[in-house]
């Protein structure tokens, strides 16, 4: 496993105040034979990081869909996996997703300890980040997988404390994820109220759809920002996010 050259980047980035973008893609979604024109975009906008990993991979496109995305940009990629079956080599880091929203054994330490022999054999920068999913209008497909409810919207503080105790624990992120498709992005409020609490970097994601919402999101406090079915669904997205 590798030293902290991404996390120690973020962490410098963050120190002058750079917002980061992540794009999220997720493998069974991605057309490799449209990852030329895809990635003349992704390359032409404020992107900053590559996210790759889905709640389900069943065709096992992950590796694939590495390579190709390490062949069209050069910005780092960072595996987002739902399983331990989309750990590879072929990217720069890992988040190591602990569901703390959550009280299923398996997503908060269980598929963590089979990973480890995996690890073991990579060049992976391996980033610790609490995973908080909180209701976003709809069920999402990690909520189906891990079997795991969402937090309500409205128990702010209860989410204020679950994004502390994660920091506490030593977590290098906590991520605020509203779930892939999610018809309300986290609220402003929830960001404001977690950042206020944490010393560590945070990650907002899902249900951010609009050039305006981003911006929200980061006035807020979001470090990071990850879109990802906004592109799927109009690519002109990334024109307002140009360079």
């Amino acid at each position: 496993m590798a030293n902290k050259k991404i996390y120690q980047n973020i962490l410098k980035s963050i120190s002058v105040k750079e917002k980061l973008l992540a794009v999220l893609i997720d493998p069974e979604k991605f057309s490799v034979e449209n990852a030329a024109r895809f990635f003349k975009k992704v390359n032409q906008s404020v992107a900053t990081h590559i996210f790759v990993g889905g709640s389900t991979d069943e065709a096992h496109a992950t590796e694939n869909v590495v390579v190709e995305i390490k062949k069209q940009t050069n910005l780092p990629v960072i595996l987002f996996p739902g399983d331990v079956s989309q750990i590879t080599d072929k990217a720069d880091a890992l988040l190591f997703l602990s569901l703390i929203s959550g009280r299923n054994p398996e997503y908060l330490i269980g598929k963590h300890v089979r990973s480890i022999s995996k690890l073991k054999s990579t060049n992976l920068e391996v980033l610790s980040t609490g995973y908080i999913l909180i209701e976003g209008g709809k069920e999402t497909t990690v909520q189906r997988v891990t079997n795991t409810q969402p937090m309500e919207r409205s128990a702010v503080e209860h989410i204020v404390d679950t994004a502390k105790a994660g920091a506490l624990l030593g977590m290098n992120l906590i991520y605020l994820e509203a779930g892939s498709g999610a018809l309300k992005p986290v609220s402003t409020e929830i960001i404001k109220k977690v950042k206020a609490e944490i010393q560590v970097p945070l990650i907002v994601g899902g249900g951010i759809k609009s050039k305006q919402q981003l911006e929200s999101a980061y006035q807020s406090g979001a470090d990071i920002v990850v879109i990802g079915t906004a592109f799927e669904e109009d690519e002109s997205f990334f024109d307002d996010l140009r360079t």
